[in-house]
């Protein structure tokens, strides 16, 4: 039997944006069509990134719009952002490169 905090536990982070990708039809896809856990739908399909080209600080700049338009407040948005998307893999493997 699962426990409330199973799902929580099971919950998966985009390693681009840092959305909760809460069900499978949130992930995003390789060119074969299979899913792809590490980035969700919106930043990754066909086996690439939407956004091949986007900084860390443009990633959090779309991140930060769309959490104010959620009804987040911007302060707050940017202090979480700021806080995880240079941990995740998209952009953790840029620092090393440098």
């Amino acid at each position: 039997m699962e426990t409330a905090g199973t799902q929580a536990e099971k919950t998966v982070f985009c390693q681009s944006c840092g959305m909760p990708m809460t069900g499978s039809e949130l992930l995003g896809s390789e060119q074969d069509g299979t899913k792809n856990a590490d980035y969700c739908l919106y930043c990754y399909e066909n086996g690439a990134f939407k956004q091949p080209g986007i900084t860390l600080e443009e990633m959090t700049e779309d991140c930060t719009r769309i959490m104010v338009h959620e009804g987040m407040e911007e302060a707050a948005a940017r202090r979480i952002l700021a806080d995880s998307l240079p941990h995740l893999k998209r952009w953790s493997t840029l620092k090393t490169a440098e």
